[in-house]
């Protein structure tokens, strides 16, 4: 049974990557974005930018600080093409010829999950490079790397089987992809952009408590070589509670839908 699983997810993996590689543009349009945001911020805003030391952000300063941010802005605006990509399969009837296949039938979402993971680590490579070429640097080892690309994989994949959700249940191709915009943007209220001092206090309290937080400090602090301390574990336990919860979800949405 689990070699079943696994080679009917392969075989399907394959079919949605083939479809990203004849478009490629999807990549891209999801890269656009936050490097849009990070050369406004950096070289609009920044300088402007106190990050607490008394004194305005220079570039090279500033992208550093932002990057974290803007990585999971990437990913919140990657997983919307899963909804949509679903959206369509569910649409185009692809689900009820599957199920007349002897094919295991969870593999089809967990092909379209990885799928997603995949095109958003091209995604982020894109981010970084750019960033490279704006100053950012890290003296980082290889331990540090991994465990920053292990926290974002685990984010990616929560909220992969959070657009799930909406790709199986949407009535149209707006409804399947606008559930992505306040994720997009709720890093604008955590310590993404700036330090949550400088927030008034209901602002700040919200920021301070929301999981895009925690996560950003813990890459930032990873990249700075600085010690991650108990933020890392509030992180972890944010991105594995929402991944269990919307698995759970999206598998329950996903039988009743194909029952």
């Amino acid at each position: 049974m689990n070699t079943h699983f696994l080679g009917d997810t392969a075989v399907l993996t394959g079919r949605s990557l083939r479809h990203i590689m004849r478009s490629p543009d999807t990549i891209i349009t999801t890269a656009i974005m936050p490097i849009a945001f990070m050369l406004l911020f950096v070289y609009v805003f920044g300088g402007a930018i106190d990050l607490g030391s008394g004194s305005a952000a220079g570039a090279a300063d500033y992208v550093n600080y932002l990057l974290p941010g803007i990585l999971l802005i990437t990913i919140a605006s990657g997983i919307a093409y899963t909804a949509f990509r679903l959206f369509l399969d569910m649409q185009g009837g692809i689900f009820e010829r599957f199920q007349s296949m002897p094919v295991a039938r969870s593999s089809v979402l967990w092909a379209h999950v990885l799928t997603s993971l995949v095109a958003n680590l091209v995604s982020l490579g894109i981010v970084v490079g750019v960033a490279l070429l704006m100053g950012f640097r890290s003296g980082a080892g290889i331990g540090a790397w991994l465990a920053v690309a292990g926290l974002l994989i685990v984010f990616t994949l929560a909220l992969t089987w959070m657009a799930v959700i909406p790709g199986l249940t949407a009535k149209t191709v707006d409804g399947a992809s606008a559930f992505s915009y306040p994720l997009i943007f709720l890093p604008f209220l955590s310590s993404a952009f700036v330090p949550t001092e400088s927030m008034p206090g209901p602002v700040r309290w919200f920021a301070e408590h929301q999981p895009v937080t925690s996560i950003v400090n813990t890459i930032r602090d990873l990249f700075a070589q600085e010690p991650v301390g108990g933020e890392v574990w509030t992180a972890l336990a944010w991105c594995v509670g929402i991944l269990v919860l919307f698995y759970v979800l999206a598998m329950v949405v996903y039988r009743r839908k194909t029952s």
